[in-house]
């Protein structure tokens, strides 16, 4: 795709964890203007507002059939689910006519898979129960029963067990319905590839979200990949994940499909080496520089935070090259809408269809990056961090969070490993962004969350 397609190294997420991106990408929204946009409990209720202007809801207008397979992690229901019984609202109702889906994450539980809004494979007799305060009685734990793990935890995962990993969260019953962690790759790949099947099929065009959980921790890679990177289950569930999106392409390929399919790659956030398990994440990586000459990851307001992979391509029409154009996941809604011909937009989503296709290099100008509640501005060459308290690293995943108790300036055109902080050599550079960036996010104090990981 990178080499037959358009590639963007100015592309951007809106933030540097999963849930608010995600609800970014799908609404047209800055996550920070919605104050419950954060890494969310697999208990959380639905984040998206059923009355709310989505991607697939804007897609339908247009006789669009819409579908998302794999990790979802918007929340679900309104807060007190009964996972026994249909589970709703959910993604059917914010505009997808098709969901097959994992709740929150796979490291979260309830670590079953949802199938329009039905917990797959449940039996009756063995209802399912989850807690993310509370422990049930005689249920082991990561903490209590280390003898039981295949996989250790080194932080914030030791609660129940399933399939001899600790998760996030405490869960009973469905046993029959419990995913096996090394097979969810195969599970949402088929899902995926049905659905372009049977969509083909009909009259509608389609529109399909497939949000893989590669490489998001646990990482299990199927026996197939086990071993084969070199650099430890890390590095094989990216080599699945790569061979996912080859098996993908090749089904639009034999469908007849490819000309006539935009397909966009991209990531939710940057990268993280330890982010909870003992995987030999840190000792097998070598040389291997995960976001190249990026400062930060995961987590972070530093470049590696938000700034992903994205590459846009459709066969014959889409042709090869790399932009450096200043995109985001957010302008998907508006600029898909121009596709479609629909006069849908988005409060913060822009109309970048001409980029996204190749026909124009004139990206955003600004845009405002968020990591756990804290924001900066990027604009032009430049990116502005005010000041924040809190520690400069987080020590579990040794991630650098970019905070400081002054204001932070780097100009990413000579400084892109933001190395050189200019913010006291460039004052009226400093107030003109730190004005801008007041205009959008509004002067008023904003109550900012430590993070944490649990």
């Amino acid at each position: 795709m990178a080499n037959e397609g358009l590639k963007f190294t100015n592309a951007y997420a809106t933030s540097a964890t999963c849930t608010p991106s995600r609800y970014a990408l799908l609404t047209g929204i800055y996550p920070w203007r919605n104050e419950n946009a954060k890494i969310l409990p697999g208990t959380a209720p639905l984040l998206i507002g059923v009355d709310q202007m989505t991607l697939p809801k804007m897609l339908k207008t247009k006789g669009y059939n819409t579908g998302v397979v794999g990790k979802w992690h918007l929340g679900l229901g309104t807060g007190h689910v009964d996972w026994n019984e249909r589970i709703s609202p959910g993604p059917n109702e914010v505009g997808f006519d098709y969901a097959f889906i994992m709740a929150a994450t796979q490291d979260r539980v309830p670590t079953v898979y949802i199938d329009n809004g039905r917990v797959a494979g449940l039996e009756k007799d063995d209802p399912i129960l989850v807690d993310y305060d509370k422990n049930f009685e005689g249920e082991p734990t990561g903490l209590e029963n280390p003898e039981l793990l295949k996989m250790k935890w080194h932080h914030g995962h030791n609660n129940s067990i399933v399939n001899g990993i600790p998760r996030i969260g405490f869960m009973k019953g469905g046993e029959k319905a419990r995913w096996v962690d090394e097979e969810m790759a195969d599970v949402f790949l088929e899902k995926a590839q049905k659905y372009i099947r049977e969509k083909k099929i009909g009259s509608r065009p389609f529109f399909l979200y497939y949000a893989m959980q590669q490489p998001h921790v646990p990482r299990t890679p199927n026996p197939r990949f086990e071993g084969l990177s070199g650099m430890g289950p890390r590095g094989d569930v990216i080599l699945e994940a790569d061979w996912c999106v080859g098996q993908l392409m090749k089904t639009l390929e034999e469908e007849g499909l490819l000309e006539n399919t935009l397909v966009i790659f991209s990531s939710d956030n940057g990268p993280v080496l330890n982010d909870g398990y003992y995987d030999d994440a840190v000792e097998k990586l070598g040389t291997h520089a995960p976001a190249g000459p990026l400062r930060g990851g995961k987590y972070s307001l530093f470049e590696a935070g938000t700034r992903v992979p994205f590459i846009t391509y459709w066969k014959g029409r889409i042709q090869p090259g790399v932009s450096d154009a200043m995109v985001s996941q957010l302008d998907l809604l508006t600029s898909l809408a121009t596709l479609v011909g629909s006069d849908i937009r988005a409060d913060d989503s822009m109309d970048l269809l001409s980029v996204l296709m190749g026909d124009s290099k004139m990206g955003r100008e600004e845009l405002i990056l968020e990591a756990s509640t804290r924001t900066a501005l990027r604009s032009g060459d430049f990116v502005m961090i005010p000041p924040y308290d809190g520690p400069a690293v987080q020590t579990q995943v040794n991630i650098e969070l970019g905070n400081d108790k002054g204001y932070q300036l780097y100009n990413l055109k000579s400084d892109i490993s933001q190395k050189n902080n200019i913010a006291s050599s460039e004052p009226e550079l400093l107030e003109k962004l730190t004005k801008r960036f007041n205009e959008i996010r509004g002067s008023k104090s904003v109550p900012v969350e430590q993070l944490e990981l649990k």
